[in-house]
């Protein structure tokens, strides 16, 4: 009998996000992955082909595969965040390419949030650069799991391993004051397809795994028996029928760890503890279930569950609070100031809230905070206080990704203000680089 965490990676799906400063090579690297692992459709080759031609290109410009908006293609540049699905043998990916402009952090943070792994791309010849650190900052703050450092434009220096051992070295130092533990470093070149898909010949002293090996086989997700489950649930069924005159099951998708009939389980943010009495799912009963699974729960008990509740295992959740404390990544152009009034949508529960305080606005560059912004504008990361109308049940964002986000919106006009994490970031990382770089963080 397979476990479900053999079932879970027969079926594994990596979400990855790459990001890089300007001109390092960042889409010419997604089209060469895209097109040397072929998933590529020959008329998309042939339109990237003839555009190439027509610009007086010897060869396709492989950069155009992922390059479509009008505007990133007359100017060169990655604006918005394209997602491109694609297969091997070994796994399942959705890419998501993020623009390398300052400008566009947003969009950065947009596609690493699901992301399971972020790519960060150098240029070899300029090693680490300012957008470098804000872009590993930003993986690091969505606690993205694992990092790959992308030393691109290798055929430029020479293929040296020098040049590839001290850039990696720089990185790896300081990912680790950011509290990032799993950094792999590669050595390629996109133009020439050096280490992407296929091993490089003139890169005989690099051992390591090319990037498309290291992105089929690095581990995907948590173990669910690692973590305490989370239900929030979606709508409450009550057919109502002869056939099942008492039905009444809570549907949603778990956002973390396993259920089991028999569980003993609280529902937030009213505290009620009962016990889960079946579990159906695919239209069949079953006596487990683990996330990502979409499931309907039924209670031992008569309890007062509604949309938008939670449903936890029992003596592992937060107690509900009014009061939410959280990073905010900005994404609007309208500025976030206190005492404005915003929907907070924490999965599927929205209720009313109101900014009571913005502690600090945060240079993701530095990590330094600079206290008492006022406001917090486009692309700005910084610390705030929420007061809610309604309890929320958040887990800090560090244990549960799911659970632990949620996102700021207009109640004029629904716009998305904010996406926000719950608990403290990087604060293992502040006391570390604290201490050793002697700095005043605050």
């Amino acid at each position: 009998m397979t476990t479900a965490t053999e079932r879970l990676s027969a079926t594994a799906l990596l979400r990855f996000a790459t990001a890089g400063s300007v001109d390092d090579g960042k889409s010419t690297l997604v089209g060469r992955l895209l097109h040397d692992s072929k998933s590529v459709l020959e008329d998309q080759l042939e339109a990237v082909e003839r555009v190439s031609a027509d610009r007086g290109r010897d060869g396709p410009d492989l950069a155009l595969l992922t390059d479509g908006l009008r505007a990133e293609r007359e100017q060169g540049i990655t604006i918005d965040v394209a997602y491109r699905y694609f297969a091997t043998a070994r796994r399942r990916f959705i890419l998501a390419d993020t623009p390398g402009h300052v400008q566009y952090t947003r969009n950065m943070v947009t596609g690493a949030s699901t992301a399971d792994l972020a790519v960060v791309l150098v240029d070899a010849r300029h090693g680490i650069v300012e957008q470098t650190r804000r872009h590993t900052a930003a993986a690091a703050l969505l606690r993205v799991p694992h990092v790959v450092l992308a030393v691109n434009k290798m055929d430029l220096v020479g293929y040296e391993e020098r040049v590839f051992a001290e850039t990696a070295a720089q990185f790896t130092a300081y990912a680790a004051t950011l509290g990032v533990e799993d950094v792999t470093a590669i050595p390629l070149s996109a133009l020439a397809g050096d280490n992407v898909v296929e091993p490089s010949a003139a890169m005989d002293w690099y051992g390591g795994r090319t990037l498309l090996e290291h992105l089929e086989t690095v581990p995907v997700g948590r173990d669910p028996r690692e973590e305490a489950a989370r239900l929030p649930v979606q709508c409450v069924i009550r057919p109502q029928s002869a056939e099942h005159p008492d039905y009444r099951g809570y549907a949603g998708q778990i956002a973390s760890g396993v259920l089991r009939v028999g569980d003993a389980v609280t529902v937030l943010p009213a505290g009620r503890t009962t016990a889960v009495a079946a579990i159906d799912a695919l239209g069949a009963r079953t006596d487990v279930a683990w996330a990502p699974q979409s499931v309907t729960v039924r209670l031992a008990d008569d309890v007062d569950v509604s949309r938008g509740d939670l449903i936890a295992a029992a003596g592992t959740a937060a107690a509900p609070v009014r009061d939410v404390e959280a990073s905010v990544c900005h994404l609007s152009e309208r500025p976030l100031r206190v005492g404005a009034a915003v929907l907070l949508k924490h999965t599927t529960r929205t209720v009313r809230a109101v900014v009571k305080d913005i502690a600090y606005r945060l240079d993701i560059g530095t990590l330094q905070r600079r206290p008492r912004p006022g406001d917090l504008r486009v692309n700005d990361i910084g610390r705030v206080v929420l007061r809610t109308a309604e309890p929320l049940a958040l887990d800090p964002y560090a244990d549960n990704r799911r659970t632990g986000s949620f996102v700021l919106i207009d109640p004029a006009d629904g716009a998305t203000l904010a996406a926000g994490m719950a608990g403290e970031p990087f604060e293992t990382a502040r006391r570390t680089a604290a201490a050793a770089n002697e700095e005043d963080w605050d």
